[in-house]
């Protein structure tokens, strides 16, 4: 039944992230002739299978990714998309749009065998499960979505031209300040030619701009470690180019095209996680995909913003993981 509530940290004691896990296996699958992809298995190789969808695009996994789930209950499998993290070549952009992502996707769960599994993605790792179980709903259990991120054009307008801006003007100034000014009318397409252009330095710089952009408005309250682990040299040549290209494409999918296939996956079970004061993907976003997902229920997390490590939004998540298990084990 869908429902959707308001949490906050004060409602109970919260949970914080299972201890860290090192996996029991690592693959490089290699999925064109280009492009070879990281995988790891965690937790227990009998358990529920679970696939951690990162974000970005570009963003690729860490440590982090595989501490939201019961190591003892839970298959956790944990993969970079296509240019990023482990994966190779680094900050490719040939042969990397949504389709081949999805396809990935469906190449991993053969690869490992796996018959159905649990999908958990933030915010464009939201946006990728939901395409991923559209294309192929009978290989999804159910979901957990954090920060949800629908790619439509009005996403983009506000993160790049004139939603966000407005809370953080500081940081925008900041933001477009490597851009000229006769540029300024386009930012995606301005950063874009820069990060795909011969300059390095120019290349270096437009990229920790993009990054901290990014990484400045992820949290409720600012986060040194955020950024810091955002603007790291490899991390942010590879998120930014890899954003820049999926947005100046539209994410390479149709306007509203998640919205207008929900029909097909109705039916899955899923849990929405999101901070109330999430700046790069507001609410609306999450109250508008619950509103046409009548198996979904919606958290909205009173004190948090867009990241997923901000205590109410860990907690949150974490109880999703454990009520969604439950919830399949007695079906």
């Amino acid at each position: 039944m869908s429902r959707s509530c308001e949490q906050t940290s004060d409602q109970h004691s919260m949970l914080i992230l299972y201890p860290e896990l090192k996996p029991y296996k690592r693959h490089q699958l290699k999925v064109s002739e280009l492009h070879e992809l990281y995988l790891d298995e965690s937790g227990s190789p009998d358990g529920l299978p679970v696939l951690f969808v990162h974000g970005g695009p570009g963003a690729a996994c860490d440590a982090s990714s595989r501490r939201f789930y019961d190591p003892s209950r839970f298959r956790i499998i944990t993969f970079d998309q296509r240019g990023c993290g482990r994966s190779t070549p680094h900050g490719e952009l040939e042969e990397n749009e949504t389709d081949y992502l999805i396809a990935d996707i469906e190449a991993i769960r053969a690869y490992l065998d796996v018959d159905k599994w649990v999908l958990f993605g933030g915010s464009w790792g939201a946006t990728l499960s939901l395409l991923y179980a559209q294309k192929y709903p009978d290989a999804v259990l159910g979901m957990i979505l954090r920060g949800v991120f629908l790619c439509r054009q009005q996403d983009l307008s506000w993160l790049y031209k004139d939603g966000t801006r407005q809370v953080f003007p500081d940081y925008w100034e900041e933001f477009i300040k490597v851009i000229p000014e006769s540029e300024r009318d386009n930012l995606v397409q301005a950063y874009y030619k820069r990060l795909t252009g011969n300059d390095e330095l120019a290349r270096m710089a437009t990229a920790k701009a993009w990054s901290a952009w990014e990484g400045n408005c992820s949290t409720l309250r600012p986060s040194v470690e955020a950024l810091k682990k955002m603007t790291k040299a490899h991390n942010a040549l590879a998120l930014a180019r890899i954003e820049t290209h999926f947005f100046m494409n539209a994410g390479f999918i149709e306007e509203n095209q998640i919205l207008k296939n929900m029909e097909t996956i109705k039916y899955i079970p899923g849990r929405i996680v999101h901070g109330r004061y999430d700046m790069g993907c507001p609410l609306e976003n999450a109250h508008t995909l619950h509103q046409h997902w009548p198996s979904s229920e919606l958290y909205i997390i009173r004190d948090a913003g867009h990241s997923s490590l901000e205590p109410g939004t860990v907690d949150a998540l974490i109880r999703a993981v454990q009520d969604l298990a439950k919830e399949l084990e007695r079906d």
